[in-house]
């Protein structure tokens, strides 16, 4: 465990004292002094036991875990919520709804945290997911079930990102990445329980019960939370804290995540693409990403994102690795099952149990990928071999057709796991080891955002590349003689929640176009997350390395070091 100190004044471009290995980062000749933002008093470092850290790490780990669990736990369910909603348009917008909402919400909570402290934004955050989980598990109408699904997503945005930054504050940057490699393991272990659990409980109870199932973690979470997180607390009078928040970069984020994403799944699937509604959606959420850079350089006195951290190829290539790694993670995730369930007809508990391999790789590499990271001090080499096997491990899911045996499945998404669970852990270090720790919780959700948006874009582009290509397929489908009833069911728009279909269908040859029809859908989607994946491999040759630092500050908050922090970076 780190003991708390104080150390000097560091610059953003600093390098601890070592001797520099090939292709790092030389040291800056004039560096600019940044003044520590209040630490810990070094005369008296906070040492806890291991009693309360542990606790800690095993309240944020359980708020990470169902914040994780909620993106995936309904991916096998949809089809029967759907189907009992009787609403075939939620099978985009039950999952997208929630990302859409963890995107946006991320950076606000990010910096709420900075004025009012880590306590009590965590506090906020679990009780309302709680509170969300009721409302979604007791919806009677698909736009009550995607309120409530936009609720939790905004809970989930403060539990993830909240929960990366408050491990960053008790770790220095190296002995951080073995807890951050745990941070991999429960996302991965969610994903993985949560075709399985949601699977279950659709097949042998309700679907409404995975939102019920929220609860008991909920509030054991918070007790944890409530006894043992012992973190700076600044005690910020609302009044003043409100006025410190960032209205215009909240305002122009959240129009920036709304605009593009409806624009995006508007398109081609409710309205034409020429529709004026969706061009004009599209084209002014890309004008916010304008005000909302400019409202951070110029306007905003304490921004929601630091800035300054883009102004490296290094960095930007980073953030380019996490945008590409969260499209192909979460759509590779989320309609996996939908293969399973379309083209093989699985049930919904099968479909979980076939997830299995691809879930549980990405958790013991992801585990494996942290120990690498924090006794090595590397991370460049962890991040170009993830993206090699990412986009090779991709691309062979493109070979997935109505008669891949299982064994080929299984193999080829244990491969396929490989990638995506080396580039946990690798982009967030490189980030953090580049600016000072009073900017880390920034700089978290600066890169947090970036892949909670790709995660939500992931479901929506995927979704209208999926819808597309079953219209494509309306001809050939019509040609095998399908009645008017199977045809409209699946029709772009309707074909995800109508995957039975196939088994009411006597005739084998036209069942055996209908399943051609899905495995051409799907290999679509696997094509474009094949080429996302190529994105990353070329950005990933830019990437620098640096030294990562032993030492640790944990930093206090509130608005008196905000104004510290704006004086030495103004």
């Amino acid at each position: 465990m780190d003991i708390i100190t104080a150390s000097k004044p560091q610059s953003v471009l600093d390098e601890p004292s070592a001797i520099p290995l090939a292709a790092e980062v030389p040291p800056c000749n004039n560096p600019i002094p940044i003044e520590p933002v209040d630490f810990i008093d070094s005369d008296n470092p906070k040492v806890r036991t291991k009693l309360r850290l542990y606790s800690i790490l095993s309240a944020l780990y359980l708020g990470l875990f169902i914040a994780a669990l909620d993106q995936t736990i309904i991916a096998i369910s949809i089809p029967t919520i759907c189907d009992d909603l009787h609403s075939a348009s939620g099978y985009v917008w039950v999952g997208s709804a929630y990302l859409l909402a963890s995107a946006a919400s991320g950076p606000i909570w990010a910096k709420c945290s900075d004025i009012w402290g880590r306590k009590l934004m965590l506090l906020i955050a679990v009780g309302l997911f709680a509170a969300s989980s009721i409302l979604a598990a007791l919806s009677t109408t698909m736009p009550m079930l995607i309120a409530g699904r936009a609720l939790q997503g905004t809970a989930s945005g403060g539990m993830i990102q909240l929960a990366i930054i408050t491990i960053s504050d008790l770790f220095s940057v190296r002995k951080r990445s073995l807890y951050m490699g745990y941070v991999g393991f429960v996302w991965a272990l969610a994903g993985s329980a949560g075709p399985l659990i949601g699977g279950a409980l659709t097949e042998f109870k309700t679907w409404r019960w995975c939102f019920w199932i929220n609860l008991p973690i909920c509030g054991t979470t918070f007790v944890l939370l409530l006894l043992f997180l012992d973190v700076h607390n600044p005690r910020t009078k609302l009044g003043e804290g409100i006025k410190a928040v960032d209205w215009l970069g909240t305002f122009s984020i959240l129009a920036v995540t709304l605009l593009l994403l409806l624009g995006l799944d508007f398109g081609g699937a409710v309205f034409p693409w020429s529709s004026p509604k969706v061009i004009c959606l599209v084209v002014f959420g890309t004008l916010m990403i304008g005000f909302f850079l400019f409202s951070q350089q110029r306007l905003a006195k304490y921004p929601l994102m630091p800035l300054g951290v883009f102004k490296s190829w290094s960095n930007n290539a980073i953030f380019l690795i996490v945008f590409s790694h969260g499209m192909v993670l979460l759509g590779i995730e989320y309609y996996m099952p939908l293969y399973f369930q379309s083209v093989r007809q699985a049930s919904p508990l099968h479909s979980g149990v076939l997830l299995l391999p691809l879930i549980v790789t990405q958790a013991v590499v992801e585990i494996l990928s942290g120990t690498v990271i924090n006794r090595t001090g590397r991370y460049r080499e962890i991040i170009w071999t993830g993206v090699i096997f990412m986009m090779i491990g991709t691309g062979l899911y493109i070979t997935f057709g109505p008669g891949t045996s299982v064994a080929t499945v299984i193999g080829l998404q244990i491969f396929g796991g490989l990638g995506p669970g080396l580039l946990f852990q690798g982009p967030m270090i490189a980030i953090q080891s580049t600016v000072s720790q009073a900017d880390t919780a920034a700089s978290i959700a600066a890169l947090g955002f970036i892949r909670s948006l790709a995660m939500a874009l992931s479901i929506v582009i995927g979704g209208v590349v999926f819808q597309n290509s079953m219209d494509s397929r309306q001809s050939s489908l019509a040609a095998a003689g399908l009645n008017e009833s199977v045809l409209a069911a699946l029709s772009g728009t309707n074909a995800a929640a109508n995957v039975g279909v196939p088994r009411t269908i006597q005739d084998a040859s036209q069942r055996q176009v209908v399943l051609e029809a899905f495995a051409f859908s799907v290999r679509n989607m696997f094509i474009l997350y094949t080429c996302l994946a190529a994105v990353a491999l070329v950005a990933s040759v830019f990437i620098k390395h640096r030294v990562l630092n032993t030492e640790h500050t944990e930093t206090k908050t509130g608005i008196q070091q905000l104004k510290k922090a704006a004086i030495t970076e103004g």
